[in-house]
């Protein structure tokens, strides 16, 4: 019998390692919370030279596309399910147009560190939603860990609040993009797939969802003088695109198919933390009390919520 493709191991369960970690699970773990920690400010950098509708579009159409190509080549099918299609354009809208377009102009008004904190609340307010729309019961440990999450992002907002004229606009456009990416999240769990491969639907998802982005771009903004960008601007914009989109999707889904999923959602742990400390390091943004405090109570919901998928 042939060995199963990666795509087949894409979409079946991943069951746990018996004799240990594969080491190279391991090395792709630290790669993968390093490059998407780092990311953040990346993203902060280039948005400082592209505008967010023509920086999204680049990231989602290179990335849907390279998604497709590593499914296809791996030896799976990116047939896209024409029953499914209404389906996929609503998780689309979600978890890509209203994500991108609300996570990018949240990073022009608040620090990358902030952004990062806050979007990664969405695991936490995935738990509350999955009752509501998957009929799920919320467990004592993942309530524990949306309260930890909402009282981060009451620090987050009411330092904003008490500095005179400073409204946390980009604080409360981060803590959207976190909440439509939880609903996209758990629409994805709710609606039938088939065969059809994750890294597949995560293409034809960026695609899909990246079209009303590419159509405003078009409409709102004028095409970006790559030539004339900054160095840490065009340094930023090829991070973001070839990076982040190229490298760490499949990257992740990787990393699903070599570990335990439990193993695998630890790099989202480390992830927020990664990215406060790279805002510090190379754009110079303050880490104060507020940020510690929240970054730990996230990360602290996050635990939780791994420790019972572990269980």
């Amino acid at each position: 019998m042939a060995a199963p493709s990666t795509s087949d191991r894409l979409v079946a369960p991943v069951a746990p390692a018996a004799a240990g970690l594969p080491r190279f699970g391991i090395v792709l773990l630290v790669a993968l919370t390093i490059t998407w920690g780092l990311n953040w400010p990346m993203m902060k950098l280039a948005l400082q030279g592209v505008q967010p509708w023509a920086f999204r579009s680049m990231c989602l159409m290179v990335g849907g596309s390279s998604l497709l190509l590593l499914t296809g080549a791996s030896g799976g099918s990116i047939r896209l399910p024409v029953g499914r299609l209404l389906p996929l354009a609503l998780v689309s809208a979600f978890n890509i147009t209203a994500w991108h377009l609300l996570s990018a102009y949240a990073l022009i008004n608040t620090g990358s560190g902030r952004a990062a904190i806050i979007g990664y609340t969405m695991p936490l307010w995935a738990a509350p939603l999955s009752v509501l729309l998957l009929g799920a019961r919320l467990t004592l440990r993942q309530g524990l860990a949306l309260l930890l999450g909402m009282a981060a992002l009451v620090l987050l907002i009411g330092q904003d609040l008490a500095v005179v004229g400073n409204a946390p606009l980009g604080a409360a456009l981060m803590a959207a993009a976190a909440l439509s990416w939880a609903i996209g999240t758990v629409l994805v769990k709710k609606f039938a797939w088939g065969s059809m491969p994750v890294m597949a639907l995560t293409g034809w998802q960026q695609l899909i969802g990246g079209l009303p982005i590419v159509l405003g771009w078009w409409l709102l903004e004028p095409v970006p003088d790559l030539g004339a960008l900054s160095w840490p601007s065009a340094l930023g914009l090829a991070y973001a695109v070839f990076v982040a989109m190229v490298f760490c999707l499949p990257a992740y889904f990787k990393l699903v198919s070599l570990l335990p999923a439990h193993v695998a959602a630890i790099s989202v742990l480390a992830v927020p933390a990664v990215g406060v400390i790279s805002s510090a390091w190379l754009l110079g943004e303050p880490v104060g009390l507020a940020e510690a405090s929240a970054l730990l109570l996230v990360v602290g919901g996050l635990f939780l919520l791994v420790r019972a998928a572990e269980r």
